[in-house]
């Protein structure tokens, strides 16, 4: 591959995932209850991680850094499905209802 697309491919990659990290942060602070916020953080940040993982791997040169990379990734997507289960879980099994928006009358 051209020696000059492999760093701007790499940051644009980072600067994504950036931008999810960021996106989920403001969905985990904004939404109304625990269920939408964990949805919104586990996507946004497993998304976020896996293109940082992507624009770090871009610039490495060892396959051994490679495959660490990729195993940290999949060790944090578990580890984040995993936590996020369990907080759901806890919560529903403590009474607390998902909010849902009330209907408009009908006219």
């Amino acid at each position: 591959m051209n020696p000059f697309v492999l760093p701007w491919l790499s940051a644009v990659s980072m600067f994504l995932g950036i931008f999810f990290f960021f996106a989920g942060t403001v969905g985990l602070l904004r939404f109304p209850d625990t269920y939408t916020r964990i949805h919104a953080l586990t996507k946004a940040d497993n998304l976020g991680l896996g293109l940082v993982i992507v624009g770090l791997m871009l610039q490495t040169e060892s396959w051994a850094v490679v495959l660490k990379l990729l195993l940290i990734w999949l060790l944090a997507l578990a580890a984040s499905a995993t936590a996020c289960h369990l907080l759901a879980r806890h919560t529903l099994r403590s009474e607390h209802p998902p909010r849902v928006p009330a209907s408009p009358e009908p006219r």
